[in-house]
């Protein structure tokens, strides 16, 4: 759930977080989490975390909508509108939301056309191992515990929808170096943004649907999709309306970052 401060530098380099995440065939996940963490246990966390910056591809001229769901309910005013509107979208999920929320996971399923779901974490704790809190969130403390964050919310995931993810994105969308070296080994890519829409659904519905008029092609945004009780979710369901109007083209992660073959 990220805010506005930084901790570093949204123009970190992106290559090199993608280099550390190419993906890796699924069956061989667990020799090379317990060969991360046999290289990476002993390795302290470098000061300066990262809130990695992802953008599409160049020339690639649509917006790629990406959404939390961290933990509570689903905001179905922002469901609808991306149903209703046939928007494609990519949705980070914990296992923690998909236990809670049958009905939405069912019609996520269900139009399985639109929504990419990948990986949110087990109980949306952050992959940083060099404070103890960030946004309030107790954060992993050990590469050991973020490697069973991720593998447990990747596990949920599989289960619910039939398919390994390959994305992550941690609770606070900004990582210790060392765990994101990690989940790079893990054979996950890191889904940075360039847009926060309603910075972790705190804003006024009118400023969410401003921030999202500003997108531009190639922008990742990322907004949460869990709080259907604050009014950020109507504003990010009116802005998604009106990019529809403008002609927006959006994309998923999977479309604009096809998995390698062969």
């Amino acid at each position: 759930m990220p805010g506005e401060t930084r901790y570093q530098s949204l123009d970190f380099d992106m290559a090199a977080v993608q280099a550390l995440a190419v993906p890796i065939d699924r069956s061989r996940r667990m020799r090379h989490s317990l060969f991360a963490l046999l290289i990476l246990a002993a390795t302290p966390a470098v000061a300066g975390d990262i809130e990695p910056r992802l953008t599409l591809p160049a020339g690639d001229r649509s917006v790629a909508l990406t959404f939390d769901a961290c933990s509570g309910a689903v905001d179905d005013r922002i469901l609808d509108e991306l149903i209703a509107d046939r928007v494609p979208a990519t949705i980070f999920v914990t296992s923690r939301w998909l236990k809670r929320n049958a009905a939405a996971v069912a019609r996520l399923a269900a139009n399985a056309d639109l929504f990419q779901i990948e990986n949110h974490g087990d109980q949306h704790v952050p992959a940083i191992t060099d404070q103890p809190t960030v946004f309030g969130l107790r954060t992993a403390g050990t590469l050991a515990a973020v490697s069973s964050e991720v593998a447990g919310g990747a596990a949920a995931v599989t289960e619910a929808f039939g398919r390994a993810p390959a994305w992550y994105r941690d609770a606070s969308a900004r990582y210790s170096r060392d765990a994101l070296t990690l989940i790079g080994t893990l054979g996950y890519r890191i889904a940075g943004y360039s847009l926060n829409a309603d910075v972790g659904a705190s804003l006024p519905a009118a400023t969410v649907a401003r921030r999202l008029a500003a997108a531009k092609s190639g922008d990742v945004v990322i907004a949460h999709i869990n709080h259907p009780e604050r009014p950020a979710g109507a504003g990010v369901a009116a802005g998604i309306k009106a990019m529809v109007a403008r002609g927006v083209r959006f994309e998923r992660l999977d479309a604009a970052f096809p998995q390698p073959t062969g």
